[in-house]
C-alpha cells in the first residue's frame, strides 16, 4: 500500500514554470508546497538514463536536504521522427530557459527529415514523478500524453514545448490552454490533459486525502 502524504512538502525543481503547475495541482489537498530554489537547494546532477531515475535524484536529494519529503518531476518531448530526441535532454536544448531555441530545432530537424505532415511528427510528452521520504521510502508516478508537433508554436500559456505541441483531440496547443483545461482540474479529464497531471492523478488518488 502506498504511504500516505500530509503536512509540508519540498517541490524538488529550481524550474518556476513546474513549480506554478505543482502547486496548481496539489492545491486541493492542502498540502503546504516549498520549492527547492525558495530553500537554495542546490541543484544534484541528473546523471540517470530514464526519466524516473533523474526524479529520483531530484525528490531523495531535497528529502535528504531537507527532512520533509520530497516531490520531483522529471519530463520531456520525445519525437518519433527524431528518435525520441530531445527526450531526457529537453532543457538541454533550451538556452538559458528559453524554449524559443529549442522549439526551433525541433522544427529544424523535422524539416531535414521531411516530416511535415500530421502523422509524420507524432511527439509523446513524458513525465515521472517520485515522491520521496527521508528514510529513503519512494512512490513513482509515470503519465504520458500523445499528439502532434505544430509550427508556428501557438500560445503564451504553460512552458518548455507546450506552445508547439497539438494534444490528441484538441484543436488547441498545450500553449493555448487555460491550467484548468490542461491539468483537468475542474473534471475535465480529457484528451488534453497534461502528461504531468496525468501522473499527478495516479499520484493524488495513491498517496493524498481527497479534498472536502
Amino acid at each position: 500500500m502506498a504511504r500516505q502524504l500530509t503536512g509540508k512538502l519540498v517541490v524538488a525543481t529550481h524550474n518556476p514554470g513546474k513549480l506554478k503547475e505543482m502547486r496548481e495541482l496539489l492545491a486541493p489537498y492542502g498540502v503546504e508546497a516549498v520549492s527547492a530554489g525558495e530553500l537554495n537547494l542546490p541543484a544534484p546532477a541528473e546523471t540517470g538514463h530514464m526519466f524516473s531515475e533523474n526524479a529520483a535524484i531530484k525528490a531523495h536529494a531535497a528529502a535528504r536536504a531537507t527532512g520533509l519529503p520530497a516531490f520531483a518531476d522529471d519530463s520531456g518531448i520525445c519525437v518519433e521522427a527524431l528518435d525520441g530526441a530531445p527526450g531526457l535532454f529537453s532543457a538541454d536544448w533550451a538556452e538559458a530557459g528559453d524554449f524559443g531555441p529549442a522549439m526551433e530545432r525541433v522544427e529544424r530537424e523535422l524539416r531535414r527529415r521531411g516530416a511535415s505532415e500530421p502523422e509524420q511528427r507524432r511527439a509523446h510528452f513524458v513525465s515521472a514523478l517520485i515522491l520521496a521520504w527521508p528514510d529513503c521510502h519512494e512512490e513513482l508516478f509515470e503519465g504520458r500524453a500523445f499528439g502532434a508537433m505544430v509550427w508556428p508554436p501557438r500560445g503564451a500559456g504553460g512552458f518548455g514545448y507546450d506552445p508547439m505541441f497539438l494534444p490528441d483531440g484538441s484543436e488547441r496547443t498545450f500553449g493555448e490552454l487555460s491550467a484548468e483545461e490542461k491539468h483537468g482540474l475542474h473534471g475535465s479529464r480529457g484528451a488534453a490533459l497534461s502528461h504531468r497531471a496525468r501522473a499527478f492523478v495516479k499520484l493524488a488518488e495513491a498517496c493524498l486525502k481527497s479534498p472536502g
